[in-house]
């Protein structure tokens, strides 16, 4: 297979994932006293959204990849 065909195939599993999910998630972990035997710590749990626009793109511009990647030269 062409490159060009693997990388459209990359971009409709990433599409697919952001339709899925919907956003990234973690967790951020921030010390907020250290004095000796004394650790206190907080977690967060955080998103960064990703628009189903951006899913929608990926996938649109993956399949035209994969079109264009299995065309034969003539």
């Amino acid at each position: 297979m062409k490159p060009i065909t693997w990388i459209g195939i990359v971009l409709i599993v990433l599409g697919v994932w952001v339709f899925v999910y919907q956003g990234i998630n973690y967790t951020r972990k921030k010390t907020i006293l250290d004095v000796g035997s004394v650790h206190i710590a907080t977690e967060t749990h955080e998103r960064i959204p990703l628009s189903p626009i951006l899913g929608g793109l990926a996938v649109a511009g993956g399949v035209v990849l994969v079109v264009a990647g299995m065309r034969k030269k003539s």
